[in-house]
């Protein structure tokens, strides 16, 4: 009984180091700038909305949380977040882009064109195969677009988690997806000060991304 609580603690502890890793690593890496961050902070709050609001009403949640914080989530990294040569942590951003556990810029552009896709498939062929009700006024349109998100966000979600099972190992997908949906809390903990850092003229923290393992 002992040897089994031994090693389950061995495995929770193993399981929190890579979750810390990973959370590190994406944050030394891709979150310089203080917009981008400020920027994360607020889709870190909308995702906590769209939280709630997925117990109460799914296509809703889809709604905010890809037209508010995915917009502004990804706006920080494409057009604030500096693609060259990391200084701080003497990386090239081809390096960076290779190394990257989840979506990459170069996935992100496949997702996000997809999710932008979608609400033209389904303004073009009502009910879209079938998968839902035809909608006949603006506000069905809308909530079949969300359900379309919904179902978009759950399956990049589970795939990516099933791609890194097979690169790498079980663990390294469960702690994605494991930092993927905790990521809104930790990221309101990690920049609820950026906004404030930012209108100090603080436009860059490199001094905040030094090792601290």
């Amino acid at each position: 009984m002992i040897r089994i609580h031994s090693v389950k603690g061995d495995l929770v502890k193993n399981f929190l180091e890579a979750l810390r890793v990973q959370r590190w690593d994406d944050h030394r890496y891709y979150h310089h700038c203080r917009i981008n961050q400020s920027l994360h902070l607020l889709s870190a709050m909308a995702f906590v909305l769209s939280y709630v609001l997925l117990f109460i009403d799914p296509p809703i949640a889809a709604l905010v949380a890809w037209m508010l914080s995915m917009t502004s989530r990804q706006a920080g990294h494409f057009f604030f977040e500096p693609l060259g040569y990391d200084h701080v942590n003497q990386a090239t951003n081809d390096f960076k882009e290779e190394i990257k556990v989840g979506y990459n810029l170069r996935r992100k552009v496949v997702l996000l064109s997809a999710w932008a896709l979608l609400p033209l498939l389904i303004f073009m062929n009502p009910g879209f195969l079938g998968l839902w009700s035809e909608h006949e006024t603006f506000a069905e349109f809308l909530r079949a677009v969300g359900y379309a998100w919904l179902y978009l966000g759950v399956a990049a979600l589970l795939f990516r988690t099933f791609h890194l099972f097979i690169l790498h190992d079980v663990q390294t997908g469960l702690v994605w997806m494991t930092k993927i949906i905790t990521d809104p809390f930790h990221d309101i903990y990690l920049y609820h000060k950026a906004p404030l850092q930012l209108l100090r003229g603080q436009r860059f923290a490199d001094q905040g991304f030094r090792s601290n393992r």
